[in-house]
């Protein structure tokens, strides 16, 4: 209610500004012309016509509805319109009437009215930019804008045009070289982007932000691997829908995230192949409150199932998935239940209730050092867990299941590792026999998941460091969570059963460059500032993962991205021998659990890391 008041204050502030400049430019008009003010009733008529005439195109431009604060030329370009169409107005009434309003005196009232009309509706941007010049002064962050383009551009006006942001943009940088010397708002644009070392020092720049929302994510990497020679805090507009939804703007600024920087760009899936099989199904994920799951639940559910069944364990992370698919797909039908993989009594009863017709099995432990003190823990949840899942997707029908796996199945060295290649070998096993298309998804890691090094990394920068890291030569394959949860989902589509489908996840990355990166991005010294620690390889981790065992060959998909492992053949009678006496085993809490897996995985290599 407040805000309606307050935008009819605007536009009565806005009206009377215009009809009291409507009367000024009448009587300055006949001033000019006929160096006296007539005051007749002639005079009168004229107000009064132009009251009326005022009105009508005001409202017909809609030039009531200008915003004061972000007024553009597109605005400009309605007053001027409207004003034009006043002035032939006002030029047909001289030449009928002939009385105090004459040709020439049409024609001057015309063009200061449409000044003065100009001046209320560019009054506050005047005002702010005036006090923007009057605290040129004053301590401000100096910034070096990279990127001239229609990015920039909207930043730059942003911060000349509003007193409350901190930043004076000092100067731009631009590989456009027909731009080189040409201003944005008295910006000069100074040079390329390979100049920035350059003027970052001779301009004394403090932060460095990147307006290039359209370029390719490979350039923004090369920028940023200039940037990182300056001691400069480095910003960035995320994407080009800043320019569609005209949001270039200050606050759409953010931190550069390494995500920014995998020198790729963004995976792209066919959404017409995931619709055809997610709509109009019931769907349930396991562990839906993850990461992985979370992130699954928000992508089915904008592709119309017919219910989307949320299962975890930890209410928590459940109930937050929920209320934000309550606020973001209201019309989505929606069950969240609480209850654990591990419990078969109760997976059993879910799909005989609910008769799910695709399954994400998601749920996990998925940390390596704390499955390595409590691997009884991870064979009962992964392995047992999983397999309680897909007995009960086989025994009721499901149409297609999808195991999530991990890279770390491959040749493990980790306890959490080898019971995921176990899970594999289930969903491998019970596939063949089934009517239920029960498909793997291999990929590794995911940036912004939990437990992921960047979060760790942010923190452990806010807090002064040092920033740990286990090795100076370890490597990691990562990709964001939408891109892995989107690959999924079309994994899902291409299910035949018995796959292990693996995804491509570009060039492999060293974990200690991912902290160097994060140091310099917060405008730090890397070592100098903020200590890189090197704290040992920790149990069960390796120098780096691979995508594939020897044996696994690879078969290509429709989708370059992602691959098919050739399956390997798997004893059943073998495996089912083995699950029995692991079963037995964890639940007294045998010590020698690493054995038993050891027997079943035979590629499965304990490590001795931080032993």
């Amino acid at each position: 209610m407040s805000k309606l008041f307050q935008n009819k204050k605007k536009f009565l502030f806005i009206v009377v500004c215009d009809y009291i400049a409507l009367l000024v430019s009448m009587l300055a008009s006949m001033l000019i012309v006929q160096a006296k003010i007539q005051w007749t009733l002639d005079l009168l008529y004229w107000f009064i016509f132009n009251v009326f005439a005022v009105g009508f195109f005001f409202i017909l431009f809609r030039l009531d509805a200008v915003s004061l604060r972000s007024v553009g030329i597109f605005d400009t370009l309605k007053i001027i319109a409207a004003c034009l169409c006043l002035f032939l107005i006002n030029l047909i009434y001289a030449i009928i009437t002939n009385t105090v309003c004459t040709v020439r005196t049409s024609i001057l009232f015309s063009f200061i009215f449409t000044i003065f009309v100009l001046l209320i509706r560019y009054s506050k941007r005047i005002i702010t930019a005036l006090r923007y010049v009057s605290q040129s002064g004053k301590q401000k962050i100096r910034a070096m804008i990279v990127g001239g383009g229609d990015a920039g551009t909207m930043l730059i006006r942003e911060i000349q045009t509003t007193d409350k942001i901190a930043y004076k943009p000092v100067c731009i940088v631009d590989d456009d070289p027909v731009k080189l010397g040409t201003r944005i708002g008295n910006v000069k644009i100074v040079g390329t982007t390979k100049d920035i070392k350059k003027f970052a020092d001779s301009y004394n720049i403090e932060e460095i932000l990147i307006a290039m929302p359209s370029v390719p994510k490979k350039k923004i990497q090369e920028v940023f691997d200039i940037c990182k020679t300056t001691k400069c805090k480095v910003k960035i507009l995320p994407g080009i829908y800043q320019i569609v939804s005209g949001d270039a703007s200050v606050s759409a600024l953010r931190p550069v995230q390494i995500a920014d920087l995998l020198g790729r760009e963004q995976i792209k899936v066919n959404l017409d192949e995931i619709i055809g099989y997610i709509e109009g199904r019931v769907v349930l994920v396991t562990g839906g409150g993850g990461s992985i799951g979370s992130e699954l639940c928000r992508q089915i559910a904008r592709h119309n199932p017919k219910r989307l069944i949320i299962l975890d364990i930890y209410e928590n992370n459940a109930y937050d998935i929920e209320q934000e698919l309550k606020r973001s797909c209201p019309n989505v039908a929606l069950l969240t239940l609480i209850a654990s993989i591990r419990d078969k009594k109760k997976i059993d009863d879910v799909f005989l209730k609910y008769r799910p017709e695709i399954v994400f099995n998601a749920a996990a432990h998925k940390h390596v050092p704390l499955m390595e003190t409590s691997p009884n823990e991870a064979v009962k949840n992964n392995v047992f867990g999983t397999l309680n899942v897909a007995k009960s997707a086989d025994k009721y029908g499901v149409k297609t299941f999808v195991q999530i796996s991990t890279d770390k199945a491959v040749n493990p060295t980790n306890v959490m590792g080898a019971t995921k290649r176990i899970c594999e070998m289930i969903i491998q096993t019970i596939g063949r026999r089934s009517q239920t298309k029960f498909v793997a998804v291999r990929f590794g890691n995911v940036l912004g998941s939990n437990g992921s090094v960047i979060p760790l990394f942010e923190k452990q920068i806010a807090e002064g460091g040092p920033v740990t890291v286990t090795h100076k030569d370890i490597i990691r394959y990562f990709m964001t969570i939408p891109e892995a949860v989107s690959l999924v989902l079309q994994a899902g589509a291409y299910a035949q059963g018995g796959q292990i489908y693996v995804l491509d996840m570009g060039e492999p990355v060293k974990i200690y460059d991912l902290a160097y990166n994060l140091i310099k991005l917060s405008g730090l010294e890397p070592n100098v500032d903020i200590e890189i620690k090197c704290t040992g390889l920790r149990p069960g981790e390796k120098l780096f993962e691979e995508r594939l065992m020897d044996e696994e060959g690879l078969q290509t998909t429709a989708n370059g991205l992602i691959n098919i492992a050739n399956p390997i053949d798997i004893d059943e009678g073998f495996l089912w021998a083995e699950l029995d006496k692991l079963q037995k085993a964890v639940l007294v809490e045998d010590s020698n659990i690493r054995a038993l897996i050891g027997e079943l995985v035979k590629t499965y290599r304990p490590s001795d890391n931080g032993k």
